[in-house]
C-alpha cells in the first residue's frame, strides 16, 4: 500500500511512472472490486491521464501530486464523465463541468481512478442505500464500510487507490474512516470548495480525503483547501483566522460520552486511548457540552429541510431519469417516485414536513435557535482546551442488512459525529485499535474553526503512540 510520499517520490525519482502505479491500480481494482462494489465505475481514461503526466513531466513540469491515483464520491463531478450520487434518477446524467477539487487536483498531476459507490445522495450511515447496491467492508465482508462515503473508504482501505474523496454531512468521512481502519478529515465548512458537489444538505456538506495516515490526509487538504469565487460559502484566506488556546489540553466530555448505547469495546478502547494521549503529554480535561445531546435531533430536522429544497430541482425534465406521464405532474411523479429510492422519499416527505406551514415555527426554526445555542457551547469549551476527544463511532462497523429496518437505530449510530457539522468545526478520525474479532475502532478529535493544522499535530502524535 503506497502513501502519497511514496508515490511521489517513486515518480519524482523516475523509479517508476505514473502509467506504472496507475497501472498497479487498475490491476487490484480488476481483482477486487467486484466482491467489494467500492467503484461503481472506473474511468476509461485513466492510463491517458497517467500518461499525460509522464509527459508533463518529462517537459519539466512541476507536479506535487504527480502519479497519486484518486478515487472519488459518486457525487463529486468531473467533466465528460457520469456522476449519479448512488441513485437511479441520476444514472443518465453526464457532468458537462468539473467540480473545482477535481480540476485542482488534476492542474497537480493526481490522476481519478473512478467514481466510489455512496449512499443515496449521500443519505444513510452505511453504503447500503445505493442505487448500485451496497458496498462491503474490505475487513470483513459480511458488514458495512460505514456511510454514505463507504466507496471511497472500501476502495482505500482494500488499496484500490493511494487516496480517495468524499464528503461529509454527519460523519459521512470520518464514520466510514473509523469503520475501515482510515484517517478521514472533516475540514472546518467553507475551506473546500462545495463547487461541484451534489448537494444534500448545504449548510452541512463538506468534501473530506481519506487516507491511510494522517500526513496523506495533511497533504491532500492543503491540495484542495482554496478559496472559490464559484462558491458563495467559501472563506477567502484572510478571514480563516485561529481562535485556538494554543496548549496541548485534551476536553473530553464523558457525560455526552458514556450513554447508554455505546458499545462496550469502543469505550475501553476511548479510556486506553485517552491514556496514550496522556502519555504524550496532554492533559485531559473533562468538559461539559450540555445541548451536544441535543444535536442529532437539531441535524435531521436541518439535513432533511435543505436535503427537500436541494432535491427538488430533480423533477425528470431537465436532466436525469424521465418517465413521462400524460401531464407534466404525473412526469414529476413517475420520474421522482422511480428515480428515488425508499431512504430519500422519507427525508423529502420529512423535509417539507418541517418547512411546512404550521410546523416551520415549532421544528425548522426552533432546530435553528438550537443549533446557534450549540455552537456557542462548543466555543464556550474551546476557551479552556485546544482540542476536544471523543470516539468516532458508539459501534463498530454492523453486520449488512442490520439496521436497514430500523432508520432510528441507523440514525443514532451517528450521535458522536454529527455534533461537529452542526458547530461547523473540523474533526479528524484517527485509527485508535481494534475489538476482539478485529474490526477498526477510531478516536476522533476536533478543533476551532480553521484549525486543521492543530488536528494533524494531535493526529500523529495519537497514530504513533503505540
Amino acid at each position: 500500500m503506497y502513501t502519497v510520499q511514496e508515490v511521489i517520490r517513486l515518480v519524482s525519482t523516475k523509479k517508476k511512472s505514473a502509467q506504472e502505479i496507475a497501472a498497479e491500480y487498475l490491476e487490484r481494482i480488476g481483482q477486487k472490486n467486484t466482491d467489494l462494489n467500492a467503484y461503481v465505475e472506473v474511468y476509461s481514461d485513466v492510463l491517458e491521464q497517467a500518461k499525460k503526466v509522464d509527459e508533463r513531466l518529462a517537459q519539466g513540469e512541476k507536479l506535487p501530486l504527480a502519479g497519486v491515483c484518486i478515487g472519488i464520491k459518486d457525487n463529486i463531478l468531473r467533466k465528460g464523465f457520469h456522476a449519479s450520487a448512488g441513485s437511479n434518477i441520476l444514472k443518465p446524467y453526464v457532468a458537462t463541468y468539473s467540480s473545482t477539487v477535481v480540476e485542482h487536483l488534476e492542474k497537480l498531476g493526481a490522476i481519478f481512478l473512478g467514481r466510489c459507490n455512496m449512499d443515496e445522495f449521500a443519505m444513510g450511515s452505511s453504503t447500503e442505500n445505493s442505487a448500485h447496491g451496497p458496498t462491503k467492508n474490505p475487513h470483513d465482508l459480511s458488514r458495512i464500510p460505514g456511510g454514505s462515503s463507504g466507496g471511497s473508504a472500501a476502495a482505500l482501505a482494500a488499496d484500490l487507490a493511494t487516496v480517495t474523496l468524499g464528503s461529509d454531512t454527519g460523519g459521512s468521512v470520518r464514520q466510514p474512516a473509523s469503520f475501515c481502519g482510515l484517517v478521514g478529515l472533516l475540514p472546518t465548512y467553507g475551506t473546500v470548495s462545495r463547487y461541484g458537489l451534489i448537494a444534500m444538505g448545504s449548510s452541512l456538506d463538506q468534501i473530506g480525503p481519506f487516507g491511510v495516515s494522517v500526513e496523506d490526509v495533511e497533504t491532500m487538504f492543503k491540495a484542495i483547501a482554496h478559496h472559490d469565487p464559484l462558491d458563495s460559502t467559501s472563506v477567502p484566506i484572510s478571514r480563516r483566522i485561529i481562535q485556538g488556546t494554543q496548549n496541548k489540553k485534551v476536553g473530553v466530555p464523558f457525560s455526552f460520552i458514556e450513554r447508554e448505547g455505546i458499545d462496550a469495546e469502543v469505550l475501553e478502547n476511548f479510556k486506553e486511548s485517552i491514556d496514550a494521549l496522556k502519555k504524550k503529554g496532554y492533559e485531559i480535561v473533562p468538559i461539559d457540552l450540555p445541548l451536544a445531546h441535543y444535536a442529532l435531533a437539531v441535524y435531521y430536522i436541518v439535513m432533511f429541510a435543505e436535503a427537500s429544497t436541494n432535491l427538488a430541482r430533480f423533477d425528470g425534465v431537465r436532466y436525469g431519469l424521465s418517465v413521462p406521464g400524460g401531464t407534466p405532474n404525473e412526469t414529476y411523479i413517475n420520474s421522482r417516485g422511480q428515480g428515488f429510492g425508499k431512504e430519500v422519499q422519507r427525508r423529502i416527505m420529512l423535509g417539507n414536513y418541517v418547512l411546512s406551514h404550521g410546523y416551520y415555527d415549532a421544528f425548522y426554526k426552533k432546530a435553528v435557535s438550537l443549533r446557534a445555542a450549540i455552537i456557542q457551547d462548543f466555543q464556550k469549551a474551546f476557551q479552556d482546551v485546544e482540542f476536544i476527544a471523543m470516539p468516532t463511532s458508539p459501534i463498530p462497523a454492523f453486520a449488512l442488512g442490520e439496521k436497514t429496518q430500523d432508520p432510528l437505530t441507523m440514525y443514532l449510530a451517528d450521535i458522536f459525529t454529527v455534533p461537529v457539522n452542526i458547530a461547523q468545526i473540523p474533526g479528524i478520525s484517527v485509527p485508535s485499535g481494534k475489538t476482539k474479532t478485529g474490526l477498526p475502532l477510531g478516536m476522533q478529535f476536533l478543533a476551532t474553526q480553521f484549525n486543521e493544522a492543530g488536528l494533524f499535530a494531535i493526529g500523529k502524535d495519537f497514530e504513533n503512540h503505540g
